[in-house]
């Protein structure tokens, strides 16, 4: 009988070359899950994600899930993935679906999280989760042009170039609804920063192409105002550098009803 089984996973995306299966046998988040999970449930094991990170990228709350025929207790996945799993990959916790359940088409949104720092001089031990631009930086700017961001937009100006068929019928094309975009100093860290987005989805190198614009903004490199012409071009020759990969964290998907309760 196939069971439907839910992870919430943790992981290091420094060493991967993102979180999709490879063909070329690079190493990633999701091969890495594949085979471990083939190993435990003595048969093979497709996995599926609430997105897909690039290389680089972190992630605090993926949601995965998987079918398996195999009579394992749900805490066994907790468990028994995090003895066999590398330390930089971790399971936070693991349940029981509905058959029906799918972690990427039934999420209604997602949070990620930018972590940069603008300071001449950054740690060694820094460098790996937090992007280094120095630079001095002025959250003021940022304040006076963030909500131009909230709501339902184009974002063609924000997306990797070739990263989609723009001549597909179906889908949304470039159009994402943003809930929340904020910007915050970190505690603890002078000249260390936070970009926070919430929306109902994002697309490729988004989140860092926006975050390379708002900083150049923050740093006195582009007028605040130009942000809404930024957005309105659908150019993405418009937009700012794409920020390095180290600084981004998935934090949380959203789902219509509270997971992982037990």
């Amino acid at each position: 009988m196939s069971r439907t089984i839910r992870l919430l996973l943790a992981y290091d995306g420094g060493g991967y070359c993102g979180w999709q299966r490879q063909r070329q046998g690079e190493r990633t988040v999701q091969g890495e899950l594949e085979q471990q999970l083939a190993l435990l449930c003595g048969e093979p094991i497709i996995l599926h994600g609430a997105g897909r990170t690039d290389s680089g990228v972190h992630a605090l709350g993926m949601v995965a899930h998987f079918r398996t025929s195999a009579a394992i207790p749900a805490v066994a996945f907790f468990k028994g993935l995090n003895s066999m799993l590398p330390k930089d990959v971790r399971i936070l916790a693991a349940e029981e679906a509905p058959a029906d359940f799918h972690s990427r088409y039934h999420a209604l949104g997602k949070t990620y999280r930018y972590d940069f720092f603008t300071g001449p001089l950054q740690l060694p031990c820094d460098r790996l989760h937090r992007a280094h631009i120095p630079g001095r930086f002025d959250l003021n700017r940022l304040r006076d042009c963030l909500d131009v961001l909230i709501g339902g937009h184009d974002f063609s100006s924000f997306e990797r170039v070739g990263s989609r068929d723009r001549n597909a019928v179906n889908g949304r094309g470039a159009v994402r609804t943003l809930f929340t975009v904020s910007c915050t100093p970190q505690l603890g860290c002078a000249d260390g920063w936070s970009l926070r987005l919430t929306g109902d989805g994002f697309l490729r190198q988004m989140v860092r192409i926006l975050a390379g614009t708002l900083i150049e903004i923050g740093q006195g490199k582009r007028p605040a105002g130009q942000l809404a012409e930024i957005l309105r071009a659908r150019d993405r020759s418009q937009a700012g550098p794409t920020a390095p990969a180290c600084g981004l964290f998935l934090e949380k998907i959203y789902y219509p009803a509270p997971l992982f309760q037990s």
